[in-house]
């Protein structure tokens, strides 16, 4: 392909005692015997290569990639947010690492309603009432027990990063332009991303009190974030404001090691991401539905493959709403939900003449919407460990809130909770009972980090940033490599579609083809034709070891090799 790059092209890249301003984007590689890193930007992807030439292997890569990503993608990388892992070691065992951010001690069922109880989704989304209990350094230093060097190490490039400075893309000044007005709403003082000319790119983004906060870190461990002055900084911020967040919920903050959700697919061993994640049930769900219809007999976007993907996304979404929620505090009901014997009942409602209404299919409650503002990492190293990571502030810049002091954005991940039933939140998804706010709960979420086995070693490393459209697009990139027999490259870039049972719109992207709309529509569906769906990060390796890596095309998305 036009786009192939091989190992010679990442040479652009220094990590020096400069400041990092050459560097390039890599959208794909064909490589062997090699590690590789597929994030949404170069210079993090890079920071994760480098610690596999350390010595150190995939889990040491996608902490090093975490920590670059929280400097160099402030709008979603993060370490005042949470995420999850899926893992599978080359011996094969395989975990998970459940670092999702949880509900204040203080937090209420009723905290986002207003005096006459209706549902304040401002307090929710933005500002300081907004924030959950970070849990990603806590991840980070859960998945230390995976990786073989040191956290010091481990931590370096980003602090570098910070200290020295960086040039911004096109698309990250146009974000801080975009989002000038919402920091200067949420924050008490002047911030370092607000300057008074416009930012451009290749301007210099130097983030010293960030680099103070990770030198922390690096020096006293997650304490250094979950106690003594970052704390002090992040219990400053709350009170600058109506924040909640106490002390106590810092430093008992725990991450959760859970069974990774297993499934076969065609005779792929699927792991994926269990409650309180959505994604791992949902993806369960769709594939074995589409498979009733012998999906593999029909062709990319096509009208009779589409039409059976929606269906499929229909039912699963409609569960969503009823059913999921943090299984530490609601009946875990996976097993009954992704059986074959529930699922053939629901899909017996199925039919190719016209689109089943929602109505049809789920208790009808007004919907809450997710933010589409995560991001996603795939990893594997030479020796066959892979790692799957999406991570997130919930929204672009979280709750837009800086710690003052500290140089980090603070997540609004309380709003993933349903704050009322019916209330959709920022994304659209409805929540009820299930995923009701209580203290220490942790908020349903829609990632759905993955990977698939054939023959017991890693065959797919796949995920992508999108809210609720992020179990709908790595749905459709595991249909189309393994029904439709795609590689990567097509499978990334391809245009994406996503339905989630409320809406009843089936959203396209705009590059859709024109011919399936039609005929949909004349099946009387919905459609909304939308800009982007997700940004997916890809890794296929064959049975031969030959390794194919895809970074989205959507954005700044980069692949980096060892």
């Amino acid at each position: 392909m036009k786009n192939l790059l091989f190992a010679a092209a990442f040479l652009s890249i220094h990590l020096y005692s400069g400041q990092f301003t050459d560097f390039n984007i890599v959208k794909e590689v064909k490589v062997k015997n090699k590690g590789v890193v597929v994030s949404a930007h170069p210079l993090a992807s890079e920071a994760g290569t480098k610690m596999m030439k350390l010595g150190g292997n995939a889990y040491d890569a996608i902490v090093a990639t975490q920590y670059a990503l929280a400097v160099v993608y402030p709008q979603a990388g993060n370490i005042g947010g949470g995420g999850f892992l899926v893992g599978v070691k080359n011996n094969g065992e395989k975990f998970t690492l459940d670092y999702r951010e949880t509900a204040p001690k203080h937090a209420s069922k009723d905290m986002y309603l207003d005096k006459n109880g209706k549902a304040n989704t401002d307090w929710s989304q933005n500002g300081r009432l907004a924030v959950g209990v970070p849990g990603s350094i806590a991840g980070f230093f859960a998945t230390l027990k995976y990786c073989k060097l040191p956290m010091e190490k481990i931590i370096q490039p980003a602090i570098d990063l910070a200290e020295k400075g960086f040039a911004i893309t096109e698309k990250e000044a146009d974000m801080l332009n975009n989002h000038k007005e919402s920091f200067q709403k949420h924050n008490t003082s002047n911030i370092l991303f607000v300057k008074e000319t416009p930012w451009k790119a290749g301007d210099l983004l130097i983030q010293k009190e960030l680099a103070e906060t990770l030198k922390r870190i690096q020096k006293l461990g997650s304490k250094g974030f979950y106690e003594g002055k970052t704390a002090d900084f992040i219990i400053s911020e709350m009170k600058k404001g109506n924040g909640i967040i106490t002390y106590e919920d810092l430093k008992n903050y725990k991450v959760a090691e859970r069974k990774a959700l297993e499934f076969d697919y065609k005779g792929n061993n699927v792991v994926s991401m269990p409650l309180p994640s959505s994604g791992g049930i949902l993806l369960a769900q769709m594939l074995k539905m589409a498979s009733y219809e012998n999906l593999e007999k029909y062709q990319l976007n096509s009208t009779p493959a589409v039409q059976i993907m929606v269906e499929a996304e229909r039912r699963a979404y409609a569960d969503r709403a009823e059913y999921m929620g943090d299984p530490d505090f609601i009946e875990d009901k996976t097993s009954y939900l992704i059986s074959d014997d529930y699922l053939k009942s629901r899909w017996k409602s199925f039919s190719f003449s016209k689109a089943t209404p929602s109505s049809e299919v789920g208790k009808i409650i007004k919907q809450p919407k997710e933010s589409t503002e995560t991001t996603h990492i795939s990893v594997i190293d030479k020796e066959g460990n892979a790692a799957s990571v999406t991570t997130t502030l919930n929204g672009y810049y979280g709750s837009k809130v800086l710690v003052s002091g500290a140089g980090f954005f603070l997540n609004n991940e309380m709003d993933d909770f349903s704050i009322k039933p019916g209330v959709p939140n920022m994304f659209g998804a409805v929540g009820g009972e299930a995923n009701a706010i209580q203290p220490n709960k942790r908020m349903l979420s829609s990632m759905t980090p993955t990977i698939l086995l054939k023959n017991g070693k890693p065959f797919m490393v796949v995920g992508t940033p999108g809210g609720t459209t992020i179990a709908t697009s790595v749905y459709q990139s595991i249909v189309d490599v393994v029904d439709f027999k795609l590689d990567a490259n097509i499978s990334v870039n391809s245009p994406k579609f996503h339905h989630q049972w409320l809406p009843e719109t089936v959203s396209v992207e705009n590059n859709f083809p024109e011919s399936t709309i039609s005929d949909l529509k004349a099946k009387n569906y919905v459609i909304e034709k939308v800009k982007q769906l997700g940004k997916m990060e890809v890794i296929v390796i064959d049975g031969n070891g030959n390794i194919h890596a895809v970074a989205d095309g959507r954005g700044d998305d980069s692949v980096a090799i060892e």
